[in-house]
């Protein structure tokens, strides 16, 4: 894995994604392969042998399994969501390196 991308290199799709992890109260559907796109424009998740998916976002790092349905659980958009605001990823950083 890389360093991580500049947040202004991240897509609209990977934006609107962001912005639903960190939605209050948590967002119930946010779809696991828009995550995954997100992580992996963030160069920041390897799929290990047995189907589950390592995520480096600065000093940490988690193990996530895909969820049995769609959508992340709770546990799974708190954990990424510690994990993306520590890394500076915060929809609020994006906007204002934008302006």
């Amino acid at each position: 894995m890389a360093s991580i991308p500049a947040p202004a290199d991240l897509n609209h799709h990977h934006r609107d994604t962001l912005r639903q992890i960190f939605t209050h109260p948590i967002s119930h559907n946010i779809e696991w392969p828009h995550v995954i796109s997100l992580l992996e424009a963030l160069d920041a998740v390897e799929v290990r042998h047995d189907g589950k998916f390592v995520v480096k976002l600065g000093k940490e790092i988690e193990v996530f399994e895909r969820p049995r349905g769609k959508d992340l659980d709770a546990e799974q958009v708190v954990d990424l969501r510690r994990m993306l605001r520590n890394a500076g990823y915060e929809p609020e950083a994006l906007e204002a390196e934008r302006t």
